[in-house]
């Protein structure tokens, strides 16, 4: 399966509304069910509503759409997926996005994560590897008229040091160990939300910059996410 061709769906404003509904109904009950690990029993109510906001399905292909809603990761094509929206919470409230802040999202995908950043954030730098899903994102993102969001296809382990120090880091592939240029490149200040660890074990990771640049992270709760690609001719 490709996202080659693929427009954002059509869906009626009912249907859509009770989808959402649905799927936030089961973000919540997923945050208290994780409490212990995340420290909260409920997700950060700007988070929730910009979530509420977006139309999923406009952000995965054809063939999956009708599963937009549903709290599971979608394959958008090139084998990788869309992570489920439980998760995508949890790793924007984690991030606790502000209004004057600019942020780097590793693996823009087909935008959605891009997206719900921007609708919190000043704007939004985001890098894919994957041409085609490049291309794709760009187009679906530009139908919506979001312009506080640059895209850019490349090796997202380098992330964009033209546009840094960030306040903000999103990371949405595991890697093995930290990113060094990632570290470089997040303010004193900042926080960065990054999957680690080996494919059996991987953790959800916070870190946050002081402002003397001293790193801190904190384990989440563990997660399951495809390996970072490196491989892009830059």
């Amino acid at each position: 399966m490709t996202a080659e061709d693929q427009e954002p769906q059509a869906m009626s404003s009912e249907l859509h509304s009770m989808l959402q509904r649905q799927m936030m109904d089961v973000i919540a009950v997923h945050a208290f069910y994780v409490r212990e690990s995340t420290g909260k029993e409920a997700l950060d109510p700007r988070v929730l509503e910009v979530i509420a906001a977006v139309p999923r399905h406009d952000y995965v292909p054809l063939e999956v759409a009708s599963f937009a809603y549903a709290d599971q990761p979608l394959p958008i094509g090139c084998d990788k997926t869309i992570s489920q929206p439980f998760m995508i919470a949890l790793m924007t409230d984690l991030l606790d996005v502000g209004p004057d802040h600019t942020v780097l999202e590793i693996g823009t995908g087909l935008g959605y994560h891009a997206s719900i950043l921007a609708a919190l954030a000043r704007h939004v730098y985001s890098i894919e590897i994957i041409e085609e899903l490049h291309t794709e994102a760009k187009r679906r993102l530009g139908v919506h008229g979001l312009s506080n969001i640059t895209l850019k296809r490349a090796n997202g382990e380098h992330g964009w040091p033209e546009y840094g120090p960030f306040d903000r880091i999103l990371v949405c592939a595991a890697s093995e160990l930290m990113l060094p240029a990632l570290i470089r490149q997040l303010k004193p200040g900042g926080k960065m939300i990054v999957p680690t660890g080996l494919p059996d074990s991987q953790v959800l990771l916070l870190a946050e910059k002081d402002e003397n640049g001293r790193l801190r992270t904190k384990e989440i709760l563990p997660v399951r996410f495809a390996l970072m690609e490196t491989d892009a001719s830059d």
